[in-house]
């Protein structure tokens, strides 16, 4: 859904708004609702996660989040997962992790909800590129398919069963097919 203000707002008017559910995203001038989540978004959003961190935390190398506001590029977005390489992880004064991400992720990850427009969510992934992510996937249960997206790269579709899908180079541990991403539905 696509809220119109009847004044044009401003990045930094949207990021004063209190944050709803589901999120609001600002992009290219326009406040954009996210469809909410439903059931295989979520089944492979919370397993995604855990695994992801389960490898690359314990050795402070990265971390997953998700739902997380990203804010750079003039855009303000909320992608289903993103995972920040540990030394770009924002901290506050005390070490802790900061509460504003105002950069792009290193890794941003798309779950296709039946509702959501396709278009729009490759536009956000290719936002991130743009701003220095490193890959960017699209995940799309209805059809059990992952795009990956990388900067200046043709787009790879995974949708062989036994295909291992392509990560980031940083977390090279993670090995992932299209059979086993999909396993988190049954």
């Amino acid at each position: 859904m696509v809220k119109t203000p009847t004044q044009p707002i401003t990045l930094e008017e949207f990021l004063k708004l209190p944050e709803t559910k589901p999120s609001l995203e600002y992009i290219d001038g326009q406040i954009i609702q996210k469809p909410m989540p439903q059931g295989k978004h979520s089944a492979i959003q919370g397993e995604f996660v855990p695994a992801i961190n389960n490898i690359v935390k314990p050795k402070r190398i990265a971390r997953a989040f998700p739902e997380l506001r990203c804010t750079f590029g003039r855009r303000s977005i909320v992608p289903d997962i993103v995972v920040f390489t540990w030394d770009r992880i924002p901290r506050d004064e005390n070490g802790e992790i900061a509460n504003t991400f105002a950069l792009a992720p290193n890794w941003t990850i798309e779950i296709l909800s039946p509702d959501q427009n396709q278009t729009k969510v490759t536009k956000n992934i290719l936002h991130c590129l743009k701003y220095g992510t490193q890959m960017g996937w699209l995940i799309d249960p209805d059809e059990q398919t992952v795009f990956v997206y990388q900067p200046k790269q043709e787009t790879t579709v995974f949708d062989e069963p036994d295909a291992p899908i392509s990560v980031p180079s940083f977390i090279n541990e993670l090995q992932l097919n299209v059979r086993d991403l999909f396993a988190w539905l049954l």
